[in-house]
Parts: structure tokens; sequence; C-alpha cells
């Protein structure tokens, strides 16, 4: 079993930047996909970011390229996403996954941090 704690949500001004931190449990770290997700009030958990666990290649959602970046410490069993240029639209819950190891299925999940992005 892992489990996921993320932190770093808050509120921020349109503009502005957060980093969101994931620390996971587990001797095994290094062998989980990881990734990010993100839920707006009366819409569905979308995908946000991912970094696979060997070549740490990274994936992101269309409406955060450019602006957020995913990271991986394995030594710290931590995860970040670093979002830059933040609009109100990224208001959210963000959450943070894993996967069981050595695949790409996403099957843990943390209990989410807010971030609201005010004008």
């Amino acid at each position: 079993q892992v489990q996921l704690v993320e932190s770093g949500g808050g509120l921020v001004q349109t503009g502005g930047s957060l980093t969101l931190s994931c620390i996971a449990s587990g001797r095994t770290f290094s062998s989980y996909h990881m990734g990010w997700f993100r839920q707006a009030p009366g819409k569905e958990r979308e995908f946000v970011a991912s970094v696979t666990w060997t070549t740490s290649r990274t994936n992101y959602a269309d409406s955060v390229k450019g602006r957020f970046t995913i990271s991986r410490d394995n030594a710290k069993n931590t995860v970040l996403l670093q979002m830059n240029s933040l609009k109100s639209e990224d208001t959210a819950v963000y959450f943070c996954a894993a996967s069981q190891p050595y695949t790409m299925t996403f099957a843990y999940w943390g209990q989410g941090t807010q971030v609201t992005v005010s004008s």
C-alpha cells in the first residue's frame, strides 16, 4: 500500500506561482509512475502531468504545457509540481497519484490540496 501526502496549495493571484509537493510512503518509490490530477468544482477530475519511473519522461495536459513542470526526487520519495503563470481556471483541488510498481496505471491517490487563483 502506498500513502501519498500533498502539500503546498494555497491562495495566489493570477500570474503567480506555487509549488506542490507530494511525499510517498514505501521503499520502491523509484518504481512508481507518478502524476498530478485536478478537480474543479462541478467538473470531473482531469490529468495535469506525469513522470515515469525510470527515464523521468514527462507528459502534460495541453492546458498547462509551458507553465507547469513536474519533477521527482527518488531519494526523497517526492514529486513536485511547479506551477507558474497561474490562471483562474487553474483553481482546483490537486491530487497526487502513484501507479503500481512498473505499470502506467494510477492506483493510489492522495487526499488533495486546494489551489485557488484569484484575480
